[in-house]
């Protein structure tokens, strides 16, 4: 491991924003069993007592990388608090040392699996989830995508009800991914765009209405923010020409989430796909 990074994981242990739970904070083993199972993190159902200090909605993002987005969104929006979600502390550096330096009282990052979340968040604790250039996971295990009907489970334990997920990508095999599972499931689609610097992004109600907003109930992200926000791969991947997608929906739903199956043609959406340049040292990441 270079010194760089080892500087940088010795600054992150002094950001207060930051939490870095050990895994065995969360992880129990059953008895007489190889099984691990999940257990409650302390800060779960308290983020905004213990972290903010306030009972403002949160809202996550989750694969944040260096955390621009969620910086950007709070910068926007004091009345909000948000916390980006990433794995790779080297990454979250960045970000959290920028919310401490510029003492950002309305951001935090959560160094964890992304396969752990609900062990940190409780029933109607966030308002919203931004999927932000997810590994689309091309020809990996279709539980692996942020947006599979696996992880929509997870997301419904703490999702407010009438709570949006924002899914943004370069990749359409993942936008067309999550259209169908959305379809299979009679989720509500808010906004949706193939496109959206080429195209007007497809909303149901007037340009100007804001997204995702439940019946008589302010919502604080406007339309224009989806293309005036952007993360670090973005501007590599406009800068490549690459379209970028963008699908915010509802995942109210009851019973189990269905997969998509025949509604998805992976074939297709993965030889739409193409080539595509890589950022990371995974060949098939998109980010």
């Amino acid at each position: 491991m270079g010194h760089g990074k080892l500087k940088k994981f010795a600054e992150n242990e002094t950001f207060r924003c930051l939490l870095q739970p050990d895994a065995s904070a969360i992880l129990n083993k059953e008895p007489g069993s190889r099984a691990l199972k999940l257990r409650d993190h302390a800060i779960k159902g308290s983020w905004g007592r213990e972290m903010f200090g306030n009972d403002h909605p949160i809202v996550l993002e989750l694969g944040c990388g260096k955390g621009d987005y969620t910086i950007a969104l709070a910068l926007r929006h004091p009345e909000i608090n948000y916390i980006g979600v990433d794995i790779k502390g080297a990454r979250l550096w960045k970000g959290a040392k920028f919310a401490t330096e510029q003492a950002l009282p309305n951001v935090a990052f959560l160094r964890t699996r992304i396969e752990f979340i609900e062990a940190f968040f409780g029933p109607g604790e966030v308002s919203e989830i931004w999927l932000t250039f997810s590994d689309p996971q091309l020809h990996g295990s279709e539980n692996s995508r942020l947006s599979s009907p696996l992880f929509l489970e997870r997301y419904r334990k703490f999702l407010r009800p009438g709570g949006t997920v924002h899914l943004k990508t370069d990749s359409r095999y993942l936008y067309e991914y999550t259209s169908a599972v959305c379809k299979v499931n009679e989720l509500s689609v808010m906004a949706s765009g193939t496109d959206i610097y080429g195209e007007v992004i497809l909303f149901p109600a007037a340009a100007d209405t804001p997204v995702g907003a439940p019946s008589g109930e302010k919502h604080h992200l406007c339309v224009d923010e989806v293309t005036q926000v952007q993360t670090f791969y973005e501007k590599m991947f406009l800068q490549m020409g690459l379209p970028i997608t963008y699908l915010a929906f509802c995942i109210d739903h009851e019973g189990p989430y269905a997969f998509p199956g025949a509604a998805f043609d992976h074939d297709y959406w993965l030889q739409a796909e193409g080539p595509r340049r890589s950022f990371s040292h995974q060949p098939t990441r998109k980010s």
